[in-house]
């Protein structure tokens, strides 16, 4: 049947195919971008948390139509990562959506990055860091997907050995981040480090006071902004060492603080939240 439609029909109807799914794409784009924009600004966690299930729906849609679309399947890692990370309390439900956001995220770098994709799936860590290497400052954006979506993935399950397995690949994902761009996400990527070097005590292989530097590092270049970083490193780094005059008033700074800043309000906002429970549960911590 198609063969008998005239050649010029035929290439009309391809290129009109075409650009329904570039304008897909670039639209599922823009909504990943608006809704990063909107969430970030948002001040009532509530609402944000009630509502975003009907976007990833919608992201999962226009990945349905176009599966092969590395922008959409990108914007899907987003959204689901953040979501299952930081507003989903179920902890089952959580890994399931953050498996989503991990998958989204490989098949979409994997759409432009034919050899680091060949090098991420495989088991040559030498081979993964050459390639990594190679990623430069355009490829950043999908970089940083990637590996914020690795994170979310093994804080969905941190008791699951094959996640913590992946702590060194997910460690050379985000080192490559803050060298292409070190202030990338208001020092989220700096963040992401911080917190990895203070998941153990030095005894046992884990860097605590570089955790602490890289979280005070992740601070400053947000423009003193980025209050979720202070309550990283009492969480992590300041119990991790039990000092609790640093975690009192790190956690005390962020209670103070005024949390309305642009891309970062409901950061903050669910940051002093973490630093209620923090101090309320640092009684019987230290």
């Amino acid at each position: 049947m198609w063969t008998s439609l005239p050649r010029l029909t035929a290439l009309i109807i391809a290129i009109g195919l075409v650009g329904c799914a570039t304008l897909a794409e670039k639209a599922g784009d823009r909504l990943a971008d608006s809704l990063s924009a909107g969430i970030g600004n948002a001040r009532d966690v509530e609402t944000v948390r009630s509502g975003l299930p009907a976007y990833l729906l919608l992201i999962d849609g226009f990945i349905h139509t176009n599966p092969d679309s590395g922008g959409m399947l990108l914007a899907g890692a987003r959204l689901y990562s953040a979501y299952a990370g930081g507003f989903v309390s179920d902890a089952e439900r959580a890994r399931r959506l953050a498996d989503l956001g991990l998958d989204y995220a490989r098949r979409g770098i994997c759409v432009d990055h034919k050899s680091f994709c060949s090098a991420l799936i495989g088991n040559d860590f030498a081979d993964f860091e050459r390639e990594l290497g190679k990623l430069s400052e355009d490829e950043l954006g999908d970089l940083y997907v990637l590996a914020s979506s690795y994170a979310a993935w093994v804080r969905a399950d941190p008791g699951d050995f094959a996640r913590l397995a992946e702590l060194p690949r997910i460690e050379a994902l985000l080192r490559r981040v803050t060298e292409l761009k070190r202030d990338h996400d208001h020092g989220n990527a700096l963040a992401y480090l911080g917190v990895m070097n203070c998941l153990r005590p030095e005894s046992l292989g884990g860097r605590p006071q570089l955790g602490k530097t890289l979280l005070a590092e992740a601070f400053q270049v947000s423009g003193d902004r980025n209050y979720m970083t202070k309550v990283l490193e009492a969480e992590f780094c300041a119990r991790l060492l039990f000092d609790q005059e640093r975690h009192d008033q790190l956690l005390n700074d962020v209670l103070a603080a005024d949390p309305v800043t642009d891309d970062l309000t409901l950061s903050n906002v669910i940051a002093q939240d973490r630093a209620r429970q923090l101090i309320e549960s640092g009684k019987d911590y230290f």
